[in-house]
């Protein structure tokens, strides 16, 4: 037997065959090798020389390995066995035939933002499934994603080598797709509290990476990088490809706040943003109702809570024409039976009022920032159900843009919106925030608009008496 990783003239390793050099890197070398007993086909990472004399690492490889073992996701490559040695350490993982996302996009430039939604989905799946079982990537990237020949996204290193590839990153230049590109800002000044959202924010940079065709923070060292970071400086994905939709563009941009709580809480979230819509069963078809009708309850400014109906699209609609009034006051539901929830709580609104933190750009006639959104407020889950292991599969993988459509059937002029079915007068509403028990009128949306624009003009109008007065008294 032959053994050296960094010549690559190794014939065999412990139990297995070595077939041919797949990859090299800091971290070691990796070949596809066959096991003698069964045939199967794996891929082995030789640790380098310099991590092999080092006990705590050994030891961190094998505890980290330990850990990966347990996951059994069709989006995680699997680790299969980790050996001592002698003669090195190696890692035993499953082969994936294909090519890494890095190459790709290396090779074919951007990806077309619904191939890219669709592979972002699956890592997310496997991603989410790791957080679930307390362990956090640290090094998701392009190129730690594996493709196979029909399309399946298969996230790779996961939790085995995330200490020492952060730490050898942030002094090594290392290929175009290095760590310190994808890392969020706090992950560089400490890669051991690393957690979620540092996940998060790397999902994100990956994703502008695939539809822009561009690194982010290209041509930037690592501390020039992590100060960009910081002050979340880099062009929105729609400056560098402007036939992206705007639910992509903000999706990427939120991901990449600098701030980790203005960031997604989890995976399912991200995507969320991504597709918006949710990826849960809807309570809707639950109880056989339309699948895509909101209930919507709001106080007016007298205080009256309302209750009205409509699609998406009109509600996307609405809140953009300022007819919905102040988000704070809105909450939605998709059965009338509520519970109700904050607008911002569901995917197919969030990006109407979540302001990334995100340069706005300098372009004329960009337009001016929305109000960021609290801390807590981006964390809550989509209402309504549990919280499963994994997600996805009931929701299309394809950007939801804006709507323009009208409001649901039947008409009332003194509505804001061309047309807008309200509710029987004498619905009850006992799961509205802010409402009683008892019958409440459902008046027009508009009423306390009205109100106000009455209220000015009294003003005035008493203001014009007072002046024309005043001259009269004057030419006396």
């Amino acid at each position: 037997m032959a053994l050296d990783a960094a010549n690559s003239t190794m014939t065999e390793i412990g139990q297995y065959e070595i077939l041919a050099k797949i990859a090299e890197g800091g971290m070691g070398t990796v070949f596809k090798a066959r096991r003698r007993d069964d045939g199967m086909i794996v891929a082995i990472k030789i640790i380098p020389p310099t991590a092999a004399r080092n006990p705590v690492l050994v030891q961190r490889f094998k505890r980290e390995f330990n850990a990966a073992r347990q996951l059994d996701h069709p989006n995680v490559v699997k680790a299969i066995e980790f050996c001592e040695g002698p003669p090195s350490p190696y890692l035993v993982m499953e082969y994936v035939e294909g090519e890494s996302l890095g190459q790709k996009i290396e090779r074919d430039g951007k990806i077309s933002e619904d191939a890219a939604v669709r592979i972002m989905a699956q890592v997310c799946q496997g991603l989410h499934r790791a957080h679930k079982q307390n362990m956090v990537h640290r090094d998701v990237k392009p190129d730690n994603v594996l493709l196979t020949a029909d399309g399946v996204a298969k996230l790779t290193d996961l939790g085995l080598v995330k200490d020492i590839e952060g730490e050898m990153n942030l002094t090594r230049t290392g290929r175009g797709l290095g760590t310190p590109h994808f890392m969020a800002p706090e992950q560089f000044r400490n890669a051991k509290n690393a957690d979620v959202r540092c996940d998060i924010y790397s999902l994100g940079a990956t994703l502008y990476m695939m539809v822009t065709g561009k690194m982010p923070f290209d041509g930037c060292g690592p501390l020039d990088a992590w100060m960009k970071k910081t002050n979340s400086e880099f062009p929105a994905p729609r400056e560098l490809a402007p036939e992206l939709s705007e639910r992509i563009d903000w999706a990427i941009r939120r991901s990449m706040s600098a701030s980790p709580e203005s960031r997604p809480a989890t995976c399912r979230e991200f995507i969320e943003d991504v597709i918006g819509q949710s990826t849960r069963p809807s309570q809707a078809a639950a109880h056989g109702q339309a699948a895509d009708l909101w209930y919507m309850v709001y106080r007016d400014d007298e205080g009256t809570t309302h209750t009205v109906k409509g699609t998406t699209e009109n509600i996307r609609k609405a809140f953009r024409e300022r007819l919905l009034g102040d988000a704070g006051n809105i909450r939605a539901c998709r059965t009338k039976q509520g519970p109700f929830h904050a607008l911002q709580t569901y995917p197919e609104f969030r990006d109407l009022i979540i302001e990334p933190e995100s340069l706005v750009s300098s372009e004329p006639g960009a337009a001016s920032p929305r109000p960021t959104a609290t801390a807590s407020s981006t964390q809550t889950p989509s209402p309504g159900h549990d919280n499963p292991t994994d997600f996805g599969g009931t929701a299309p993988y394809q950007a939801a843009g804006p709507g323009s459509g009208r409001w649901g059937p039947g008409s009332n002029s003194r509505f804001p919106s061309p047309s807008m079915q309200r509710l029987p007068a004498t619905g009850t509403e006992t799961n509205s925030p802010g409402a009683s028990s008892r019958s409440i009128p459902m008046r027009e949306m508009a009423r306390s608009n009205t109100a106000t624009w009455v209220m000015w003009v009294a003003v005035l109008a008493m203001a014009i008496v007072a002046g024309v007065a005043s001259v009269l008294l004057l030419n006396k």
